[in-house]
């Protein structure tokens, strides 16, 4: 089963390197861009069966490991 962990930083903090993917579209021509943020994606295949078990276990490595939950916030989903 493939659980996804997406996470980005939390409202407030700020993001140099989105700002400079911002830059870099406006450079571009991309003129109606009006922010950006990056984050990462985290891609996890586990050895389960049972979605929410799945799911929970994705969360609790974000918690230790895979998220700075003091400027991260993350969401978990099953990849079907």
């Amino acid at each position: 089963m493939k659980v996804v962990a997406n996470i980005y930083l939390k409202a407030g903090v700020l993001d140099p390197q989105g700002k400079a993917v911002h830059h870099g579209l406006d450079a571009l021509g991309f003129d109606g861009v009006k922010d950006v943020r990056v984050g990462k994606q985290i891609v996890i295949e586990l050895d389960k069966q049972d979605e929410q078990e799945a799911l929970e276990e994705v969360k609790q490595m974000c918690e230790k490991l895979l998220a700075n939950t003091v400027i991260e916030n993350y969401e978990v989903e099953v990849k079907k």
